[in-house]
């Protein structure tokens, strides 16, 4: 079993790092130890806010941009009209066949389109 550390996004840990930085800063200006007042404001907002915001794909809390993320698989130009263009190129298909099938095929997308549009305006 794998065990799965915590993640954040980039930004999320970005704006979490901002506002604990001002938050410690002010506790500590208000608590009475000034001393550390500018010690955090420095290391927080000029260390490591910028050093998470240059490294942070490198670093292991912070979630790539490419995780969770799903690829894909088939492309617009892996669709059925160009899997038909390439049965005609290749000769399977007379031109007779393929003016057939593909009158077929866009009338099918035409009416397939037509329904999610009215799906959606159903939604709305």
């Amino acid at each position: 079993m794998r065990d799965r550390s915590v993640q954040f996004e980039k930004k999320r840990l970005l704006a979490v790092l901002s506002v604990l930085t001002f938050g410690l800063t002010s506790f500590f200006a208000v608590v009475g130890l000034e001393f550390l007042v500018p010690t955090t404001f420095v290391l927080g907002f000029f260390v490591v806010v910028p050093l998470v915001a240059l490294l942070g794909d490198a670093l292991p809390i912070v979630e790539s941009e490419t995780d969770g993320v799903e690829v894909e698989r088939e492309s617009a130009a892996d669709g059925p009209v160009d899997e038909l263009r390439k049965r005609y190129a290749r000769g399977e298909l007379t031109d007779e066949e393929f003016e057939r099938q593909l009158e077929r095929l866009l009338e099918t997308e035409d009416v397939e389109a037509t329904r999610t549009r009215e799906r959606a305006f159903d939604r709305e």
